[in-house]
């Protein structure tokens, strides 16, 4: 699977306001899977909006799941790509289970929402004069 795959997924995820995106580059670690995709929600319905998003719209463009679980309780979606496993978590179960420590020796890349980097926009006039006491 190619990094594409992996920045649509970030980019699904973040389409329906998951936050604390990080992927786990597990290559070197374990074969049962090279990458995880760990990602919070704030309520069950946050999970589950974003499980759908990522599933559906993936099938959409051809990149079916082979397996997934904990639609039952939404307190931890996993979605299995088999070589990327995404990993929706309600805040308190994330911290509870702590994936992110359990896999403490994977290298780590943290995404962060494009819609957080946002040029702000300036307004246009004089710029101020700034009195000096000098």
């Amino acid at each position: 699977m190619s990094n594409k795959i992996i920045d649509r997924i970030v980019e699904l995820i973040f389409t329906k306001k998951g936050y604390d995106v990080k992927i786990l580059d597990l290559r070197s670690l374990t074969a049962i899977a090279d990458y995880f995709i760990i990602c919070s929600a704030d309520s069950d319905t946050q999970v589950k909006a974003i499980a759908d998003e990522v599933d559906k719209k993936m099938r959409e463009e051809g990149v079916r799941s082979w397996h997934t679980e904990g639609y039952r309780s939404l307190n931890w979606v996993l979605i299995d790509f088999v070589d990327i496993v995404v990993h929706v978590f309600k805040k308190e179960s994330r911290d509870y289970y702590s994936l992110d420590k359990l896999w403490g020796d994977a290298p780590v890349v943290v995404a962060e929402d494009p819609l957080l980097k946002l040029p702000v926009k300036k307004k246009p006039g004089r710029p101020k004069k700034i009195k000096s006491d000098l």
